[in-house]
């Protein structure tokens, strides 16, 4: 896959490009935030608690913070 350094350069890139070319095996799903973010949660956790969620979260590339919204948008909507 060609390195794409604008949203025009990916749009031009998909629209014109035979994807079926590309081996597409690799490519994980993408999960993109748009909704803002306006209220604050503080936890207080064990140590060793966090340490698992960071671990957690860095395997999958994703921020702890995002990885525990995720955990909790999915326990409760």
């Amino acid at each position: 896959m060609p390195s794409l350094r604008s949203d025009a350069a990916a749009e031009r890139f998909v629209t014109t490009a035979d994807l079926t070319e590309y081996d597409l095996s690799g490519f994980k799903p993408m999960r993109f935030e748009v909704e803002p973010k306006s209220a604050a949660l503080n936890m207080r956790l064990p140590p060793k608690l966090l340490d698992a969620v960071k671990a957690r979260a860095r395997a999958l590339g994703i921020p702890y913070t995002r990885y525990v919204r995720m955990l909790l948008e999915k326990a409760v909507l």
